[in-house]
């Protein structure tokens, strides 16, 4: 496994989940500590410059995990479930970008709170606008080499697909093999039964794995079942990005240095 934290630009929102803001010295940062990649949470697919990231990533000796979008639906208001013409089309140019993107740096794109919400419409609806835009955007994706990553998250932050069997429904229904799920043990605390054996019975669709501890502080500074999570990590081979995603308490540097302290101190030898 290799483990990842994940950042933003400055221009990310106050209640963005990301760890540091400010790409170049949040890669600086993240190589200091030990980490071996970062998560890129972008709003629009130009904020990067590829020629200097991927200078910047040799640079420092990092990879990028994934691309994530949860900034296009929290500072843009696009997601998958929306009717409007007009702001699908804009949601399928602003992935095609993350796509493109992925494709250097990652192959993966994450599908977080961009889904959209069920809320008063029809159920029916929105799994139609949600499948419909997914395969538009998988085959996009496939034939760039890229996978997306459907993210189930928890009630209280979304009302559609909370919980890795639901993911796993959804997965079904779109019908592409590049269309897989990425497990948040955070939501997963909330949300599914038991943790380990959620993602075993899961086990060929998690592509990747988002950590936090059950407080959504750094791992080892709340009471989730770690040896769980890992044993279940080892059962099922996954070979993957495990990548922190926390809130930044009780500021960044002191949270990523807890977060890869506690992990790669206890489950050390996962990371070989």
């Amino acid at each position: 496994m290799k483990l990842g934290v994940s950042i933003a630009s400055h221009n990310a929102l106050p209640d963005a989940f990301v760890v540091f803001r400010g790409i170049d010295e949040a890669i600086r940062k993240a190589a200091r500590l030990g980490y071996d990649g970062v998560e890129l949470a972008l709003v629009r697919p130009d904020e990067i410059d590829r020629a200097h990231l991927k200078a910047l990533l040799k640079e420092t000796g990092m990879e990028v995990s994934a691309i994530s979008s949860g900034q296009v639906f929290s500072q843009r208001n696009l997601c998958f479930t929306d009717d409007d013409k007009e702001k699908r089309e804009e949601l399928k140019r602003t992935f095609c970008g993350f796509i493109d993107l992925a494709s250097d740096f990652g192959q993966l794109v994450n599908i977080g709170r961009v889904r959209g919400s069920k809320g008063k419409k029809d159920p029916k609806l929105c799994e139609e606008l949600f499948v419909d835009m997914a395969r538009y955007l998988s085959d996009y994706a496939e034939k760039k080499g890229v996978s997306l990553i459907l993210e189930p998250v928890n009630r209280y932050e979304i009302d559609f697909v909370n919980n890795l069997d639901e993911g796993k429904q959804l997965i079904h229904l779109v019908d592409r093999k590049n269309f897989l799920m990425m497990a948040d043990v955070f939501h997963m605390n909330i949300e599914d039964d038991l943790i380990g054996p959620a993602i075993k019975r899961n086990k060929e669709y998690v592509k990747y794995i988002h950590l936090a501890d059950s407080n959504r502080h750094a791992p080892g500074k709340g009471h989730m079942p770690w040896d769980e999570i890992f044993s279940a990590l080892s059962d099922i081979g996954f070979c993957g990005w495990t990548t922190i995603e926390i809130l930044p308490f009780p500021d960044p540097d002191t949270a990523a240095g807890n977060g890869i302290g506690f992990i790669k101190g206890r489950y050390g030898k996962y990371y070989n």
